[in-house]
């Protein structure tokens, strides 16, 4: 599993996946007549996000061999929390769906701190998947903002 070169395609896929959130977070601050609907597909996105962030979880505790018994329990059972955790925001108005996926998103990057002193995974995961979580963050952070 410890592969210590960045791979160019985790480059673009993980760099071109915060698209979606730079741009529907400028766009909920700029294009008022459209705010509702740009806000909407920012925290969906963001739902999504959270949601296949968390099912990593899943793929390591299925994949690496240093896992115990009990840390490969404790992946698989958190791997659905964040997709719970995006659900539970249909249910919210804008304000509370956005900061529940930050906090969602921070619980995540908690977790993966805590998987990173476990097991040797590749020395660029944890630097990428900060960067990522801080953008994902601050771009929820703007469409909670564009609500007042």
């Amino acid at each position: 599993m410890k592969t210590n070169q960045f791979p160019l395609s985790v480059a673009w896929l993980g760099y071109g996946g915060l698209i979606p959130f730079l741009a529907f977070a400028g766009l909920s601050l700029v294009e008022p007549a459209h705010q509702i609907i740009y806000r909407g597909a920012l925290f969906s996105y963001g739902a999504v996000i959270l949601s296949f962030v968390g099912a990593l979880h899943w793929g390591f505790a299925m994949t690496l061999p240093d896992f115990t018994d009990d840390q490969r329990r404790s992946a698989y059972l958190w791997s659905v929390v964040p997709a719970l955790i995006a659900w539970i925001t249909i249910f919210f108005g804008p304000v509370t769906s956005g900061l529940i996926l930050i906090l969602g998103f921070l619980l995540q990057y908690s977790r993966d701190l805590v998987l990173c002193r476990q097991v040797s995974l590749p020395s660029w995961f944890l630097p990428l998947r900060l960067r990522l979580t801080s953008v994902a963050c601050i771009s929820l952070a703007v469409g909670v903002y564009s609500v007042f």
